[in-house]
């Protein structure tokens, strides 16, 4: 069998990769529509993601480009292709039907950089904060919905019952909410606490 010598600094291939030409206009452009057209985003979304490649590859276009990409972004917003109305509404929806609270909604809107008015409006109201607090007790298998038993021991109940607390925190209910669904007696009692707020 033939051996494989390593190979010497002068017979090793070039395998650096060269690096990315500088952005001047045209690509920040073209960049900016391929984005847009490619997911539903915000202004902020945008700005982020072009001043992001700037930094990553350099800039060799005319004037400064943070003014550059501003002046992208707002023509964009003008000609429809991004509203962040509509984009806070879509984001709001999404992570409701996946059983998230207000304060994760309004941290993900302020991380998209949606204005604090914008974020105000499609807040959920309490019957849809309910019933998300329910669809993420009911994924998750917490309290009247738990897959197993709670423990005999008191001290396991507890620990056990701080545990489903922190995890519907951290999902962005609030603590009243966290404990109206983990204290309910089965899931007929807690879809009823959901509709009450339905009924106001």
């Amino acid at each position: 069998m033939a051996r494989i010598w390593p190979m010497d600094d002068e017979t090793r291939p070039n395998r650096r990769k060269m690096a990315p030409k500088p952005l001047d206009s045209t690509r920040i452009e073209e960049m900016a529509l391929a984005y847009v057209a490619r997911f539903a985003t915000s202004a902020g979304r945008l700005e982020d993601y072009l001043l992001r490649k700037l930094r990553e590859r350099g800039w060799d276009g005319e004037g400064p480009p943070e003014a550059k990409v501003a002046a992208i972004v707002e023509r964009h917003v003008e000609l429809g292709y991004i509203d962040d109305e509509s984009y806070a509404r879509m984001k709001t929806g999404s992570l409701l039907r996946r059983g998230l609270g207000q304060r994760r909604i309004a941290q993900a809107l302020g991380q998209a950089g949606i204005d604090e008015d914008i974020r105000a409006e499609v807040m959920p109201g309490e019957a849809a904060a309910r019933e998300a607090a329910l669809a993420y007790a009911r994924r998750r298998g917490l309290g009247p919905f738990a897959r197993r038993a709670m423990p005999d021991d008191p001290m396991e109940r507890r620990a056990r019952r701080e545990k489903e607390i922190a995890a519907m925190l951290r999902a962005g209910h609030a603590m009243g909410a966290a404990r109206a669904i983990l204290e309910a007696a089965d899931p007929q009692a807690a879809q009823d606490w959901v509709e009450e707020a339905r009924e106001e």
